[in-house]
């Protein structure tokens, strides 16, 4: 299915032409590459058509794909990833009470319209434009084509600050809601030691002692890049990656071949950490690269040892960010327990078009009691960081 429509927005020759897509295999990866670029791992073609070529993604998961691509005198100009969904699971803003408020009111929240990386609550960029091309131009085009849909709502999850800045300037109808994530950041440390230095003597003791641990135990780590990874590390991976879930009675969204898939299509971002006992892995994490970033995303482990989550999926990526020259690390989602380790508080975003404006007034009310309790939980989160003062 390819639907289009067009929206001349002026009289100059800045109109677009908007096409969807029921599948990112249906163009090019060089195309769709040429305009989302390499440098963050999501957006990739390799990993959205991973995605949806492994099923883990598509219309019977309740995410069926209708990617937006903008087109200006037959070029390939922008494209933006959108689903229609038929519930909020992988999206780790969660509007589960939005939902079931409306439909107590006798709305229907559900097909909604998303714009998100499925299951990857990493910010980064999601309209993306090749050069030239004016970006608030373009978002009021999207936003037209968004608002022509049957969706009564559409939500765009963890774009970056400037980029729903500019949504907000382009579509003010949108609300903004905030949560958040704790990042370790570059401070111009050198190595690890230097990081330690910035801590208290109290938590930098505490640091070294839970990493002394791990290696007391009997555990050492060893780190994967890329084409060093064989299928038979990536089963391992999977196998603990599952039990992660199956502790909490459940299944982890994504299939073996979707991880097959990024082995063999983009291995030049992958790492994988594995915690061994002599030669034998016995827990992993998988991270992804981007330019500048480190994004950590699954772990699990068959065995039960202290301290070994911190190391494998916290201390690792933060050697390995200074060995690279990486300036972030995004370990994940949540985990206040991050902050003591060094992980500081940042402030995520995402934004929300709702058809109904009495439901549009009820969301916005919530929101402006939400937002001051997040800025609050930032102010304090602060505080808990292991840092000198003067650092």
């Amino acid at each position: 299915m390819r639907e289009t429509s067009r929206h001349s927005l002026n009289e100059s020759d800045m109109s677009f032409e908007i096409q969807t897509l029921d599948a990112v295999a249906n163009i090019a990866r060089e195309k769709w590459n040429a305009v989302s670029g390499m440098h963050y791992p999501f957006l990739r073609h390799e990993f959205l058509d991973a995605l949806e070529a492994s099923g883990s993604v598509s219309s019977a998961a309740g995410w069926e794909p209708c990617h937006l691509t903008l087109w200006q005198k037959g070029t390939l100009v922008g494209l933006m990833p959108r689903y229609r969904k038929e519930h909020s699971y992988g999206e780790y803003v969660f509007d589960w009470q939005w939902a079931d408020a409306w439909e107590r009111a006798g709305g229907e929240y559900y097909p909604k319209g998303l714009t998100a990386i499925p299951f990857t609550p990493a910010y980064g960029p999601r309209l993306a434009l090749t050069d030239g091309v004016d970006q608030l131009t373009a978002m009021a085009a999207v936003s037209m084509y968004c608002r022509s849909q049957p969706e009564q709502s559409w939500h765009l999850l963890f774009p970056t600050a400037d980029e729903a800045n500019a949504w907000k300037q382009s579509w003010p109808q949108l609300l903004e809601r905030h949560g958040v994530q704790y990042h370790w950041q570059d401070r111009d440390y050198g190595d690890f030691e230097g990081f330690l230095a910035h801590f208290t003597s109290k938590r930098r003791k505490e640091l070294k002692r839970e990493r002394r641990k791990v290696a007391d135990q009997g555990l050492s780590m060893r780190r994967l890049r890329g084409a060093e990874i064989n299928r038979e590390d990536l089963e391992h991976f999977y196998r603990c990656y599952q039990i992660t879930y199956l502790e909490r009675g459940q299944q982890g969204y994504l299939n073996f071949e979707f991880f097959a898939r990024l082995l063999v299509s983009m291995p030049d971002a992958l790492l994988l950490i594995q915690a061994c006992e002599g030669h034998r892995p016995v827990a992993a994490a998988l991270c992804f690269e981007g330019i500048d970033t480190l994004y950590g995303r699954y772990w699990g482990s068959e065995v039960a040892a202290d301290c070994l989550h911190f190391e494998t999926c916290y201390y690792q990526g933060i050697a390995y960010c200074l060995e690279r020259g990486l300036k972030r690390f995004d370990p994940g989602t949540q985990g206040e327990h991050k902050i003591p380790r060094g992980f500081e508080p940042v402030l995520t975003r995402s934004l929300h078009w709702l058809a109904d404006d009495r439901f549009r007034d009820a969301v916005d009310d919530f929101l402006g009691r939400e937002r001051p309790a997040m800025a609050e939980h930032l102010v304090a989160a602060r505080t808990l960081l292991p840092f000198h003062r003067q650092s």
